[in-house]
């Protein structure tokens, strides 16, 4: 985890170029009346407390010196500084995944990416121990970070903690684009969770049971052509649960996956 740090000329040798050899610095040029600045202001912020990094924030007005040595003409103007360097930059307001791209590119590791990655490997590993306490500690540090708290949904909804599952996305917004078709989806595998368990009455219950437990298991390669087959056969079984669960399972995986390609194309055939 990184820190943010405001920054002056006179500092900026000891603060900026000495620490870069310690660990990257991004150095955000600002002025207090600059309407993007503040945009991208807690973009920044949110960046530093999630990678091995310092975001250092230098006012324009208050700091000439520097601002002219760094040849700064328009702001935000933002400079990535390694080992005494410029390594990459950008001008004006970048939306925070090319920030995040622009932020790999130059080997710069996100520290929470890396616990979230351990923690996946903990519970593919069968240890649902340890990946509880790792997730427990992640939502201690980040408690507002919503990446954190859709994994950590996921995971409990897994363990048979509905309540626990659904009080960590209850807060996502429709106007957080990045996260709430996701958060969205989870709320469906928790109905589906529920549904999964009701006694069967006939074949379609029981293919419909199978396919919601696949789901939730995480399962979605066999869970889809059942979920799909169910519709061939009665599009409107439980008010059209069916297909919004083939919907739910897309948006977990994101347009681009070949599993979304390959049975939102079937799903169409399949109602029209």
């Amino acid at each position: 985890m990184g820190y943010t740090i405001e920054v002056q000329d006179h500092n900026f040798e000891q603060e900026v170029l000495e620490k870069s050899y310690q660990k990257p610095v991004i150095v955000d040029f600002f002025a207090t009346w600059c309407g993007p600045c503040h945009m991208l202001s807690p973009i920044l912020e949110k960046i530093a407390s999630e990678y091995d990094c310092v975001v250092a924030k230098l006012n324009t007005e208050e700091n000439p010196y520097i601002s002219q040595a760094f040849k700064v003409e328009a702001i935000p103007d933002v400079k990535i500084i390694a080992e005494g360097r410029i390594i990459d930059g950008f001008v004006g307001v970048l939306p925070e995944p090319e920030i995040r791209q622009l932020l790999a590119k130059c080997g710069i590791k996100s520290t929470l990416e890396d616990s979230l990655t351990d923690i996946q490997q903990q519970i593919a590993a069968g240890d649902a121990a340890t990946a509880s306490e790792m997730l427990a500690s992640l939502l201690s540090t980040y408690p507002d970070n919503r990446r954190v708290a859709l994994t950590a949904a996921k995971f409990y909804l897994a363990a048979d903690q509905m309540t626990k599952a659904d009080d960590l996305i209850s807060s996502i917004q429709a106007d957080e684009r990045e996260f709430y078709a996701e958060a969205q989806a989870v709320k469906a595998l928790i109905k589906l969770k529920l549904e999964s368990s009701l006694p069967a009455e006939n074949d379609l219950d029981k293919a419909f049971a199978k396919a919601a437990s696949l789901t939730v298991a995480g399962n979605y390669g066999e869970a889809l052509p059942l979920f799909l087959d169910i519709i061939m056969e009665d599009k409107k079984y439980k008010d059209e649960a069916p297909r919004k669960a083939m919907i739910s399972i897309f948006n977990l995986l994101g347009d681009t996956h070949p599993l979304t390609k390959e049975y939102r194309r079937k799903l169409t055939t399949a109602l029209y």
